[in-house]
């Protein structure tokens, strides 16, 4: 544990991810903005006139352009901020080409409703001349009912920035304002910080000082809750003046509408895993609090590792080979990225003040990817990298065969790739030993961190999202004590009695960014439940399942989620894929079960 949070610049540059991959410099950056500007200027010139097939397949070929430079420039920059939210300098140069693209953007608002003002013949015709553009066109037809006028179109693209705001808001409050002092136990002071307690206290296998942690980050947290409950409350209720003005039936269309899944979809990933995984993970709290011998299961307990004396630190180079060799079922090109990424410094690990919690993948178009975790060198780290890895091979796959209008999949499966490589690295370790207490550490490992993190937190995430969404809709609003109470009773109904819900456990809604991104929390668990059946295809019939997987992978936003998982195998209009992934959670924590008693 290092004796405090280091500043960005006090960092190992080993340690951070290479920016000049994307620009070499900030004149070649600028250089490209003025491009973009000059695109924009091109495509004005088509305004009023998108009336031919010829003319909409020319103004989208220079949109393809335009939205290839944004995508780069604004990574560019955006990547940067998020290493270090307290660098006034960085924060600056990011909001100025934000800025800039969303005003270049405002510009060209009149495409999409001239299209979809176009005749149909036209369209027709436009997408058999073009099939780059296929995809982008069917969207904006099916968007149309939900068009508004121009002069509103182009007013609510000029205040993106404006709307983004309480996304903004919450970042500063969380990454640049928020200081935690030490908190001593015993007479030693330890420090402490977002990423520090998240990813590294939360596992201690030392009661009083994870619960101690858990008391002095809550009251850390609780200090900022009215501004983030302000922040919040005003980003649900712009998402249902949007979709009120959009003409969509409640606020559950309007956010589902590009993920095209329906409400019932949406509905039964929550409600199943609610009412079905939470026996499981009730029996799995039980084991904890018996294999640590406490004297009761608290909220600050449930991250604990099976076993702590088997969970080895871990190295980046260690944590590379586990990599290469766990994805290596994906093939030699998927390997070669993968070694690439590590080669090329396109992760970054370092631990520093202000930088962004948790971990993501960023992937510019047709460039490397960025990949952003703390590494504390823990197990967990290594299927964060898996994870990530996993997005960065779907949008290398996508970039390579997909244009800039057809890249983006549908939210719903996005968390399919990531959580398919966190299984299939955890299939690699159970192949390489029988000695049950190495197979209890990777069975561990796969509900500890791939199935608790992505069907426990961030389904509650999910669970809780829709409540208040549920008020919001009816016209209402939301305070600090009616998010600590929509939690609360989220919890008490996953875990009932078996886990006491100490102080501080119902400011969990302050702790994930995902809030802000519409309906995203519930995803994770539906990528993961695509891929756990997917996975287990993979198990039976091999390199036939994965060629069709990387198929699936490489259409981008061609395929509808419905399509996606049909091309896998999996039938995700049934509850059954599920439900299998629930019983197989299961399977998982009663082999651990019985691997405990064998090895004591």
């Amino acid at each position: 544990m290092a004796d405090k949070l280091l500043k960005r610049n006090e960092v190992p540059v080993e340690e951070t991810w290479d920016l000049s991959l994307l620009y070499k410099s900030d004149e070649e950056l600028n250089a490209d903005i003025e491009k973009a500007k000059e695109i924009v200027r091109k495509m004005i010139t088509f305004k009023g006139k998108l009336n031919s097939a010829e003319a909409v397949n020319d103004c989208l070929s220079l949109y393809e352009q335009f939205i290839v430079i944004d995508d780069h420039a604004t990574n560019y920059v955006g990547l940067d901020a998020e290493t270090d939210h307290t660098n006034s300098a960085v924060m600056e140069k990011n909001e100025k080409v934000t800025n800039i693209f969303n005003e270049l953007e405002t510009e060209i608002t009149f495409m999409d409703s001239e299209i979809a003002r176009a005749d149909e013949e036209v369209l027709k015709k436009a997408m058999e001349t073009c099939d780059r553009h296929n995809s982008y066109l069917k969207n904006v037809l099916r968007s149309k009912p939900h068009m508004l006028s121009d002069e509103t179109e182009r007013a609510l693209a000029a205040l993106n920035q404006t709307l983004n705001a309480p996304y903004d808001t919450y970042l500063a409050a969380k990454l640049a304002d928020m200081k935690f002092p030490d908190f001593e136990v015993d007479g030693v002071k330890y420090p402490l910080g977002y990423s520090l307690f998240e990813d590294d206290y939360e596992y201690d296998s030392r009661t009083n000082v994870r619960r101690a942690a858990f008391r002095a980050f809550s009251d850390k947290l609780k200090e900022y809750r009215n501004v983030t409950a302000t922040a919040y409350n005003q980003c649900v209720r712009c998402e249902k003046t949007l979709a009120d003005l959009r003409g969509f039936d409640n606020v559950f269309d309007s956010l589902l509408f590009d993920q095209e899944v329906t409400e019932d979809l949406y509905n039964r990933q929550i409600d199943l895993i609610m009412s079905k995984l939470s026996v499981h993970m009730r029996k799995y709290a039980r084991l904890i609090k018996k294999l640590y011998k406490l004297d009761k299961m608290t909220y600050a307990d449930l991250k604990l590792p099976i076993d702590p004396d088997f969970s080895p630190k871990v190295t980046i180079k260690e944590a590379r080979e586990y990599c290469v060799k766990g994805l290596s079922i994906l093939g030699p090109e998927y390997v070669k990225m993968v070694e690439e990424a590590f080669d090329n410094r396109w992760f970054d690990f370092a631990n520093n003040e202000g930088k962004c919690t948790g971990g993501f993948c960023s992937s510019p178009y047709r460039k490397n990817s960025y990949i952003l975790l703390s590494f504390n060198g823990r197990m967990s780290d290594v299927f964060t990298m898996a994870h990530e890895l996993g997005h960065a091979g779907h949008f290398k796959a996508c970039g390579e065969a997909q244009g800039p209008l057809d890249t983006d999949p549908s939210g719903y499966f996005v968390e399919s790739p990531s959580t398919m490589n966190e299984l299939l690295l955890a299939h690699y370790l159970l192949k390489t030993s029988n000695e049950p207490r190495f197979k209890r550490w990777v069975l561990a490992n796969m509900v500890g961190n791939t199935y608790y993190h992505n069907f426990v937190t961030h389904l509650l995430e999910a669970a809780y999202q829709r409540e208040v969404y549920k008020i919001i809709d009816k016209g209402g609003s939301v305070q600090g004590d009616t998010l600590d109470s929509i939690f609360t009773d989220v919890l008490k109904k996953f875990w009932g009695d078996e886990v006491e819900l100490t102080e501080g456990a119902e400011l969990t809604w302050m702790r994930q960014p995902h809030y802000y991104m519409g309906l995203y929390s519930y995803t994770y668990s539906a990528g993961l439940t695509i891929a756990t059946a997917a996975c287990d295809r993979i198990e039976r019939e091999g390199s036939r399942v994965v060629e069709d997987w990387k198929r699936g992978l490489s259409m981008g936003g061609k395929l509808s989620p419905l399509e996606f998982a049909q091309n896998a195998g999996v039938d995700i209009s049934t509850d059954a894929p599920l439900l299998r992934t629930i019983e197989i959670i299961g399977g998982y924590i009663d082999e651990i079960e019985r691997l405990s008693e064998e090895i004591v």
